[in-house]
C-alpha cells in the first residue's frame, strides 16, 4: 500500500522516485565512469598493426598477454600463470584456465598458436622473430622454440597481444580493426573516429571486475584545449598536460598535476641512402660523417629543455635509459658532440658544404610535447650552419604511414621511441639493424643505415640465453650507435597528466594508461 508523504508533496512524484530507484538508469548512475583526453586517436585497434603509443593504450584494454607488464616494468604472470625456460631453445608457458574472451569463449592454447602464425604476416611481425616453433601439449600448456638462445623472450612476450581464432576467422581483419574483442578489461561500446571512443566494463575479466565501469576516450590534439576541458569538467584525466599549464594547474587546489619520468626519447634519423629525397645534390651530404657531427652539434639540446619545453625535459645520453639492458656506464653523446656553432661551421666547411644545402624535416604537429615548437627550433638552429629545413609537419594519424619504411620521401626525421620492454635490443633491432637483412628486423631504420659490425653485435646479443652476455653485445652496439651517428638523442620527454581530485591516477613508466588500474573516490 502506497503511503502519502504530505511533506514530499503529492503521491506522483513519491511513486516517481521510487521508480527512478528501481531503474537499471539508478544503478547506472552510481556506477563510476571517467572521461580521458589523450593526445589523439588510435590509429589503430589491431594489436598486431602497429605500435604507436595511443594504439599501445587501446590493446592493453581489449587484449592481454601471455607475461604481464606492471606499473614500474616487472613482469609478471598474465594469461601464463606460469613459464619455465626448458633448456636454451625450449620455454613452456602453462596459460590460466578458466580465462574468458568477450564473447564468452574460454582461452586456449590454440589462440595462442594462432595469434602467433597470425602476426609472422602482419606489420608487428618483430614481436614473434624470436620464434621458430610454437605448439601445444595441451589446450593449456604452449611451448615456443627459438631458432637461437634468447634471453628476454618473456619480456617481449608482454608486447604480445592474444587474439580469439574464431573470431578472427569470422570478422576477418578489417572488421577487427574496427571491432577489437580479446580478453582484456574492457569490451569497445563505441569509437567515433577523432571524436571519442566508448568502453565498458568486462565483468568476467581474470583479474576482477574493473572498478571503472564505462570509460570515454576523447582524442584532443591541441594542447590548451585540453587543459580547457578538463577545467570545465568535459574530462577527468589528461595525458600530456602542455607544459605551460603546468603551474597553473598545481596551484588550484580542485585539479592533481602528477609528473613522471618517461621512456619516451624523441630522436631524429638520418638518411643513410647515397642520394636522398629532399636533398637536391647527386651525393647525400649525410653519408659523410663530418656531416652529421655537425648537425649533432648544431643542435642546443639545453636550450630546447629550458626554453621549448620549460625545464620539464630531460637531454639523453643516449637511445635508451641507464635502467636498460644495453646501456653504456660513461657514454654521452651530448659529451662527445657538444653544441658547438663554430666546430659545427667547421665541420661543413671541411666536408665541401661550406654554403650548406637544402633539405625537409617530417615531424608531427600533435604527437610529442611541443612537437611543432621544437621542430621549428631545430631549423633555426640547422641554419647557423648553413642547412635550410624545410618543414613537413603533420598530425600522427598522417606521419606514422608517411615514413613507414620503406620509404622514398624522407631525408630528415624526428620521432619519438621508448622501451618499455627494459632491453636496448627491442630498439636497435627496429630502428638500426640493416633493412631487408633478416625477418622482423629493421622495419623501422627510416635512415637507412647499414653496418655489418653493428648488426653482428646484435646478433650475438639475440643468441644467448644468457642476460649478462646480452648486455654486454648490446653494449657494443650502443658504441657504434654513437659513433656513426645513427639517431641523434635529443631529450626524455616528462610525462605530465591533470586529473580531477577524485581521480586516483598513479602514472607507469611505459605512459600506458590504463584504467583498470585508477580509481575514483
Amino acid at each position: 500500500m502506497m503511503r502519502y508523504f504530505k511533506q514530499s508533496g503529492c503521491a506522483v512524484c513519491v511513486i516517481a522516485l521510487i521508480c527512478l530507484m528501481l531503474s537499471p538508469f539508478a544503478v547506472e548512475a552510481a556506477e563510476k565512469s571517467i572521461k580521458i583526453a589523450l593526445t589523439a586517436d588510435a590509429v589503430h585497434v589491431d594489436p598486431q598493426q602497429g605500435n604507436e603509443l595511443t594504439s599501445n593504450i587501446m590493446f592493453n584494454h581489449f587484449y592481454d598477454t601471455l607475461v604481464r607488464r606492471t606499473a614500474d616494468l616487472s613482469f609478471v604472470p598474465g594469461l601464463a600463470e606460469s613459464w619455465e625456460l626448458k633448456d636454451d631453445l625450449t620455454w613452456v608457458f602453462k596459460l590460466r584456465k578458466g580465462v574468458k574472451f568477450h564473447n564468452g569463449d574460454e582461452l586456449q592454447a590454440s589462440d595462442v598458436l594462432f595469434s602467433i602464425e597470425r602476426c609472422k604476416n602482419q606489420l608487428m611481425s618483430n614481436l614473434v622473430r624470436y620464434i621458430a616453433e610454437a605448439k601445444a601439449l595441451d589446450n593449456y600448456t604452449v611451448q615456443i622454440k627459438t631458432p637461437k638462445p634468447y634471453a628476454v623472450l618473456h619480456m617481449d612476450l608482454s608486447e604480445f597481444h592474444i587474439l580469439n581464432e574464431e573470431y578472427v576467422k569470422k570478422v576477418g581483419d578489417e572488421q577487427l580493426n574496427l571491432k577489437p574483442m580479446g580478453t582484456g578489461p574492457y569490451k569497445l561500446v563505441e569509437w567515433v573516429k577523432e571524436d571519442h571512443m566508448t568502453l565498458a566494463a568486462f565483468e568476467d575479466y581474470y583479474l576482477g571486475s574493473p572498478k571503472i565501469k564505462k570509460v570515454t576516450f576523447r582524442p584532443i590534439t591541441n594542447p590548451a584545449t585540453r587543459t580547457a576541458a578538463l577545467l570545465t569538467g568535459e574530462v577527468d584525466v589528461i595525458q600530456d598536460l602542455a607544459v605551460r599549464d603546468a603551474d597553473r594547474i598545481k596551484a588550484n587546489d580542485k585539479f592533481n598535476l602528477i609528473t613522471r619520468p618517461s621512456l619516451l626519447n624523441l630522436v631524429l634519423a638520418l638518411d643513410y641512402r647515397e642520394k636522398s629525397p629532399t636533398i637536391n645534390l647527386p651525393l647525400n651530404p649525410m653519408k659523410d660523417i663530418r656531416v652529421r657531427q655537425a648537425i649533432a652539434r648544431a643542435i642546443d639540446v639545453d636550450t630546447i629543455g629550458k626554453v621549448i619545453m620549460n625545464g620539464l625535459a630531460t637531454p639523453s645520453d643516449q637511445y635508451v635509459p641507464s635502467s636498460h639492458i644495453g646501456y653504456v656506464d660513461g657514454l654521452n653523446f651530448r659529451q662527445e658532440y657538444p653544441f658547438d656553432l663554430e666546430k659545427a661551421k667547421a665541420l661543413m666547411k671541411e666536408a665541401g658544404y661550406e654554403k650548406g644545402f637544402t633539405m625537409a624535416l617530417d615531424a608531427t604537429n600533435n604527437r610529442y610535447v611541443n612537437d611543432q615548437d621544437i621542430a621549428q627550433a631545430l631549423a633555426g638552429m640547422l641554419a647557423k650552419i648553413g642547412i635550410t629545413v624545410n618543414l613537413n609537419l603533420m598530425p600522427k594519424s598522417n606521419f606514422f604511414g608517411y615514413i613507414r619504411v620503406p620509404s622514398n620521401k624522407s631525408s630528415f626525421i624526428m620521432s619519438g621511441w621508448d622501451t618499455p620492454s627494459g632491453d636496448a635490443g627491442g630498439m636497435y633491432n627496429s630502428m638500426m639493424y640493416s633493412r631487408n637483412k633478416k625477418k622482423g628486423y629493421g622495419q623501422a631504420n627510416r635512415g637507412a643505415y647499414a653496418s655489418e659490425e653493428f648488426d653482428a653485435w646484435i646478433d650475438k646479443a639475440d643468441a644467448t640465453p644468457r642476460v649478462e652476455e646480452r648486455d654486454k653485445f648490446l653494449q657494443e652496439a650502443t658504441k657504434i650507435a654513437v659513433r656513426d651517428i645513427v639517431l641523434i638523442p635529443i631529450h626524455y620527454e616528462q610525462d605530465l597528466y591533470a586529473t580531477r581530485k577524485n581521480v586516483d591516477l598513479k602514472p607507469r613508466v611505459d605512459k600506458f594508461i590504463w584504467t583498470f588500474e585508477l580509481d575514483m573516490k
